[in-house]
């Protein structure tokens, strides 16, 4: 069968006029396509409020979930009066008021406990997907298409790791095939809550990060969509963000690993586990713009394009230091690195970079700065018997850096582009503080001041990749 899925965004569905759009986008799309799945964020802003409310009662606070269940009480009940038609406000109104009710008994029960746990708050986020997939499959009705909303617990089914739920895909295919399949086959509409899923018990999880979207990839997978298209409010993945660069242009074809740099790098874009269900089965996926619908976007694929390697796409990711442990002593000692990145793993830190220098004098790596003094000490008390003997001179952090990524297909096999990077930046009299190329060939990292964060992106973008 000719299975479009599609997925829409918090801003895709996050007012009367997104959905109203939203909706009219889904209608089109049934002239043209056989069979159409849609899966739905919160709103906008709701997941946060759900957030907000758990974590404030955690913290003894009694008042600010209530304002909260009054004001998503609001939100939606406005949506439902302007575009769901008469016969079926009042069913919908209370269906809204039960989750809202069911938030507020849980929230009241974080509150006594002093604590949310992730299987509380799992819950707790659930309510705006749970919410709004009712809304929008009315809405599909009211202009005439044959719609049903689907919850996502009753397809995907996950493992108890809550908040970040791995789903069960052979039971999970199992699943969609025997619900979804029927629907499609009759010419309904399935609008399915993306971002939750269920243990085999029926417990709710989150899929964690980019959850919509990887709801979007499961389900575009087990039903063997032909495409999977990724509605949001902008026209297509971007060369770096407009913000810094006004002359910011729409890639059009990406390759699944560099989209994985770019999610890894900073770039506000689709997270890498979100779309690998979709890309291993060669299913293309594109991002689009909800509010721009007649633009092309962003085509992301398995295979990377045959061209010249060039620059496709520069990132920077902020609020980062520089961890330098050095020392004469530590040449040719095995084990350091090992004992390093477990002293800071044991924090629980993210290391972004790491750089190495060849006669071993020194390792230095890329952390978000929240991280530094924890990481710190451990580091220190790791290595308490080698800076005292010497071999390890110092462990010391360097604050106030970025990372900036060049990424694009084969950037480390083509002669010529690392060069370019670099002398842009020298163009700019801006120093390198350390340099680091993935073995992927995909990208090429400098750390640099923050200071010169945005002007590294312009001089990159301007003298690099705009002329690829």
């Amino acid at each position: 069968m000719n299975i479009l899925t599609m997925k829409f965004g918090g801003t895709s569905v996050g007012s009367i006029e997104a959905i109203d759009q939203a909706t009219t986008i889904i209608l089109n799309a049934t002239k043209e396509w056989k069979a159409v799945a849609v899966i739905v964020s919160a709103m906008s802003g709701v997941t946060d409020l759900l957030i907000k409310g758990a974590s404030s009662a955690a913290q003894g606070d009694d008042r600010t979930y209530k304002e909260i269940a009054e004001t998503l009480q609001a939100k939606h009940k406005e949506i439902i009066e302007a575009l769901v038609v008469l016969e079926e406000q009042t069913e919908l109104k209370t269906l809204v008021k039960d989750f809202i009710n069911e938030f507020i008994g849980l929230c009241h029960g974080v509150y006594l406990l002093g604590e949310v746990t992730p299987r509380a708050m799992d819950a707790i986020v659930s309510f705006g997907e749970r919410m709004n997939a009712p809304i929008v499959s009315s809405v599909l009705r009211r202009k005439g298409i044959r719609s049903k909303a689907v919850p996502a617990t009753e397809l995907i089914r996950t493992d108890a790791s809550y908040q970040n739920a791995v789903p069960d895909m052979e039971e999970t295919r199992h699943r969609v095939r025997t619900i979804l399949l029927p629907l499609l086959e009759e010419g309904i509409v399935p609008v399915i809550t993306g971002f939750i899923g269920a243990t085999a018990s029926g417990t709710v999880t989150t899929l964690g990060r980019g959850g919509s979207d990887y709801s979007a990839a499961i389900i575009g997978t087990c039903l063997d969509s032909t495409e999977v298209w990724i509605w949001t409010d902008v026209d297509g993945v971007m060369t770096t963000d407009p913000r810094i660069v006004k002359e910011a242009r729409v890639i059009p074809v990406l390759s699944a690993s560099e989209i994985s740099e770019l999610a890894y790098f900073g770039a506000k874009v689709l997270h890498p586990k979100t779309i690998w269900p979709v890309i291993e089965r060669n299913i293309p996926l594109w991002v689009k713009n909800t509010f721009n619908p007649t633009f092309p976007g962003t085509k992301i694929v398995r295979d990377p394009e045959k061209g010249n390697g060039g620059v496709k796409a520069v990132t920077v990711i902020r609020n980062l230091s520089l961890i330098t442990v050095e020392g004469r002593g530590m040449m040719g000692v095995p084990g350091i690195a090992a004992r390093t990145f477990s002293a800071v793993a044991r924090q629980k830190a993210n290391v972004l970079m790491i750089s190495q220098a060849s006669s071993e004098q020194s390792i230095c790596f890329v952390i978000p700065t929240l991280n530094v003094p924890a990481v710190l000490k451990e580091l220190e008390n790791e290595f308490v018997l080698e800076l005292r003997r010497g071999d390890i001179n110092r462990v010391w952090a360097m604050d106030n850096v970025v990372i900036v990524t060049a990424v694009g297909t084969g950037i480390r096999s083509t002669p010529g582009v690392a060069s370019k990077i670099f002398g842009a930046l020298g163009d700019a009299n801006i120093n390198i503080i350390a340099i680091a190329q993935g073995s992927s060939e995909y990208s090429v990292s400098v750390v640099v001041s923050a200071e010169y964060a945005d002007t590294a992106v312009r001089k990159i973008h301007s003298n690099v990749l705009t002329r690829e």
